[in-house]
Order: C-alpha cells, then sequence, then structure tokens
C-alpha cells in the first residue's frame, strides 16, 4: 500500500473515532434511505411487485389445468356418444336376427312333419306312423330344450297363480287333491325362470 493510501486509510479512521453517536445515526439512516431508494427504483423499473408476478403464475397454472381438464371432457363425452351409438346398433341388430339360429334349428322338425304328413296317405301300418310321430315329436321336445325352453309341472300340484290360470272348477276325486290341480287343459312353459305360457288348469274343489 502506498505512502498516500495508508495516509488516506488513517485518516478515514480517525474521522470514524472521533464522531459522535449522533453523526453515526444520521449516517445510518442515510444508508438506508438511500438503500430505500434504490429498491424503489428497481421495483419501478419492471413495472409490478414479486407478490403480483408470482399471482399471475399461479393464475397461468390454473387456466392450464382448466383447459387441460376441459380437453379431457370433450374427449370423454366423444367415446360416450360412439358406445350409444354402437350399444343402439347392435340392440337393433340384435332384435332383428336374433330369431334367424332359433328358426334355423326349427327347420329340420318341420322337415320330419312334411314327411310324416306325406307318409300318413300311403301308409298301411299305423302303428309305424304313430312311431314316427312320436319320434318328431320327441325330438321337438329336445329342441325346445336346446332353447332352456320346458314345460311346467301342473296335474297333481298345488294351484300356484304364478304359474296356473284355472278355467274351471271340479269336484276333488279325493280329498287330498281339494285346492290341487287335476286336470291341465293346456300345458304351460318356462323360459328360463320366466314363465312363457300359463298352465290352463282345472282346480279341484
Amino acid at each position: 500500500m502506498s505512502k498516500k493510501n495508508k495516509k488516506h486509510s488513517k485518516q478515514k479512521m480517525e474521522a470514524k473515532q472521533n464522531e459522535t453517536p449522533e453523526q453515526s445515526q444520521v449516517k445510518v439512516e442515510v444508508d438506508e434511505a438511500t438503500a430505500q431508494e434504490t429498491t424503489e427504483a428497481g421495483t419501478e423499473t419492471t413495472g409490478e411487485t414479486p407478490q403480483e408476478s408470482n399471482a399471475d403464475d399461479k393464475l397461468a397454472a390454473l387456466q392450464a389445468a382448466l383447459d387441460k381438464q376441459k380437453q379431457d371432457y370433450l374427449l370423454l363425452m366423444a367415446d360416450f356418444d360412439n358406445f350409444r351409438k354402437r350399444t343402439i346398433k347392435e340392440k337393433s341388430d340384435l332384435i332383428k336376427n336374433g330369431a334367424e339360429r332359433a328358426m334355423l334349428d326349427l327347420l329340420p322338425v318341420v322337415d320330419d312333419l312334411e314327411r310324416a304328413i306325406d307318409a300318413m296317405g300311403k301308409a298301411q301300418d299305423v302303428d309305424s306312423l304313430k312311431e314316427g310321430v312320436e319320434l318328431i315329436y320327441n325330438k321337438f321336445l329336445k329342441y325346445l330344450e336346446s332353447q332352456h325352453i320346458k314345460p311346467i309341472e301342473s296335474t297333481g300340484k298345488e294351484f300356484d297363480t304364478d304359474l296356473h290360470e284355472a278355467v274351471t272348477l271340479f269336484p276333488a276325486p279325493t280329498p287330498d287333491m281339494k285346492g290341487k290341480v287335476v286336470d291341465t287343459t293346456v300345458k304351460g312353459y318356462m323360459l328360463n325362470d320366466k314363465v312363457l305360457r300359463h298352465a290352463k288348469v282345472v282346480i279341484g274343489q
């Protein structure tokens, strides 16, 4: 350090030591005022406070999230609309063509019935003709079973309004047949667990 700088530094230290408390306080206040002016000048240069800048960032993030949710919602609605239209079409096709397989499996029975009708005019043996008709009947029953259709048991059973339809009352042949089905005029059928046709029955009294 040069002699001139040493001398200047020594004078500065001596001046600081000779300062009164009042002079020191004034100097601190001047320094703080200068720092505040510098901060305010920087704020005026940017045109916004840190709080305002942070709020703008949050608003932009929220807007981006809202836009994404709106886009996802529109895509979901489009997918649902396509699913609805496809389901309606499939249901329409099922109603239109649902009986196709059932009718196709029934045609062999019709063929057998036609052959039996032709044989009636030529057959000399009634027993063989009767046997042929019974075979066709059993074949038809197996077809119904394959379609989950089964007859309702009625004669000798307790009268059940869920399964039976009473057509008339008849004196019971025995006391234990009172309130029971003594005869079935038209057989009823079930499709799975649903009544396809109620059995028409005669009730003992």
